[in-house]
């Protein structure tokens, strides 16, 4: 093991000029090729407009450890930019949360907090520009923003993260570089110390995950980003299944040092010919074949607390699947609800188990309490998109209102089928046991005879009543009957009660009865008043029954 570099990702996210930037180029010695704000625009108006990346190393621990290389991943903290924020959370091992320590918490850095909630496991918050306050009285503000922090992180996985003052760059952009920046040695023993060799598996398909890709006269292609899993070696094949292109790597590079293998987690450019770095900007590489191009897919789902307002099924968001962002509609789902409490499930969708569709996402803060441990979405792609099965979602209104103090990722999860048939509606849904619960009530109209009544209000004079056909009704008197057929063609119902009729339905059904037995002087009587009619009562009938949402031969099912 000795000798051997081992790459740990650490994020440098936060609010736009927070200074993040100006921290990655103060940790690092060697710079990458996207790294340090190499967009014009990017350098014209001193923010980040994509991912940039640089490194430093740290020498090993003990004798036989392996040399750290730490690759700072400087996200954007633009926020018309946060999907590129998201694309990049999903190969961070570390986060650093840049805090301006004049301004605190704001917007972006609460969204760049959520993000790391869900996508990594370990945190250390910076306070930068502490050569802001006032001397005299730095020590006293640096001490009430820790507080403020700590507060801040009390409700989240990242309570009693490390807290860190700095300055990584004095006097600020224009200043001179003589200024040396402040406690950024005490911020590398602390990423050292907060820094665990992380475990790779070199096992599984090749998968990378493409940043930059640039050209280089005589050499061919570069495209440089982080390999998600697998491993590579010089002369593999290479796709690049959004171009359905196959290349073979002609070098290889990590931070301008040639290597002939690689594996998950390492950083590194790989150089292909004849091919177009325009075509890729960004995107995955994979081991040949390993993608597919989905449609749809059914992802486990779970609500993000700090988004305001219901995520109704049939809502367009963005929805976010490694570097791609592209508009989706949405279907949720939940188990049964005696199945609520059960484990989830999260490596695999269940197509033989039954599902309840939800009119919205379900939060902890539910109608009736009751949220169930695992909810679903359908997720149907304005455009296809290539990911790697079981790959982070997230799902966002980037298109709110950027300046509003509201967070807009809506929920996250993962996805565990893609739907790679372009015609899946037809082809994948209909085996998608997704139904809807329906109640209906009707009027029981007239008793045939001890057994058979007839029955109205509960269908409109268009339905197919021989769809619901052999369906339980319940009459409010008690009985069970059986939907038998339909009666006329204005929505009647004929309803056999097996059991008969009880008594009490009998009396209130036999005034009718005796309507049609009774003499005329009878009814001239009553008409005459000398005959006072009781007061209606009516037998009401109630059917449940299950509807398939995707079932193209629109069958129904008793619900219990």
């Amino acid at each position: 093991m000795a000798g051997r570099r081992v790459n740990v990702n650490v994020g440098v996210l936060g609010h736009i000029d927070s200074g993040k930037t100006a921290l990655a180029r103060a940790l690092s010695t060697t710079a990458s090729t996207a790294a340090f704000d190499k967009q014009p625009q990017s350098r014209e108006r001193g923010i980040t407009l994509d991912l940039g990346f640089s490194c430093f190393s740290v020498p090993p621990a003990a004798p036989g450890e392996p040399l750290l290389q730490v690759t700072l991943v400087d996200c954007p903290g633009h926020a018309s930019l946060i999907r590129t924020i998201i694309g990049g959370a999903q190969i961070i091992d570390l986060m650093m949360l840049v805090i301006d320590v004049t301004k605190g918490m704001q917007t972006q850095s609460a969204e760049c907090l959520v993000i790391g909630q869900i996508a990594c496991q370990k945190l250390v918050v910076v306070l930068n520009k502490i050569d802001l306050l006032a001397e005299g009285k730095r020590q006293a503000a640096i001490d009430k923003m820790t507080k403020k922090m700590q507060k801040t992180l009390e409700n989240t996985k990242f309570r009693g993260a490390p807290i860190i003052p700095v300055a990584a760059k004095p006097g600020g952009p224009e200043a001179p570089e003589t200024e040396a920046p402040q406690g950024i040695t005490e911020l590398i023993q602390l990423l050292k110390s907060q820094i665990s060799i992380p475990e790779r598996d070199p096992s599984g398909p090749f998968l990378m995950s493409v940043d930059h890709c640039f050209s280089i006269k005589g050499q061919g292609t570069v495209m440089t980003g982080t390999i998600l899993s697998g491993s590579i070696s010089l002369g593999d094949s290479v796709e690049i299944p959004a171009l359905k292109v196959v290349k073979k790597v002609k070098s290889m590079q990590m931070f301008h040092t040639p290597v002939a293998s690689a594996v998950q987690g390492d950083r590194m450019g790989v150089c292909v010919t004849q091919f177009d770095p325009k075509l890729l900007e960004r995107g995955l590489v994979c081991a040949p074949g390993s993608l597919h191009t989905v449609h749809a897919a059914l992802v486990s789902v779970e609500k993000i607390p700090y988004f305001r307002g219901p995520l109704q099924t049939k809502a367009k968001l963005h929805i976010t699947v490694g570097h791609d962002t592209v508009m989706g509609r949405l279907l949720f789902f939940s188990p049964e609800p005696e199945r609520f409490e059960q484990p989830p499930q999260l490596d695999a969708f269940d197509f033989s188990r039954e599902y309840l569709l939800q009119d919205q996402l379900l939060g902890p803060d539910g109608a009736d309490g009751r949220c169930p441990r695992q909810q679903w979405a359908l997720v149907e792609f304005e455009k296809p998109i290539t990911c790697p099965r079981l790959c982070l979602v997230i799902g966002s209104r980037l298109d709110a209102d950027i300046h509003a103090n509201t967070c807009r990722l809506a929920f996250h999860g993962r996805l565990l089928c893609g739907l790679v048939d372009r015609n899946y509606a037809e082809s994948v849904l209909p085996a998608l046991r997704v139904y809807k619960l329906k109640h209906r009530h009707g009027l029981v109209e007239r008793a045939m005879d001890d057994h058979n009544v007839i029955g109205r209000s509960l269908f409109k004079k268009e339905t197919n009543i021989q769809l619901f056909v052999g369906l339980k009704v319940q009459l409010s008197t008690g009985e069970l009957g059986v939907i038998d057929s339909a009666f006329g063609q204005s929505g009647k119902f004929k309803v056999h009660v097996p059991g008969g009729l009880s008594p009490e339905s009998k009396r209130i059904l036999a005034p009718a009865l005796k309507k049609r037995g009774r003499g005329r002087g009878e009814a001239a009587r009553q008409e005459e008043g000398t005959e006072r009619p009781e007061p209606p009562q009516h037998v009401t009938l109630s059917l449940s029954f299950k509807r398939y949402v995707f079932d193209t031969h629109k069958r129904m099912v008793q619900s219990p």
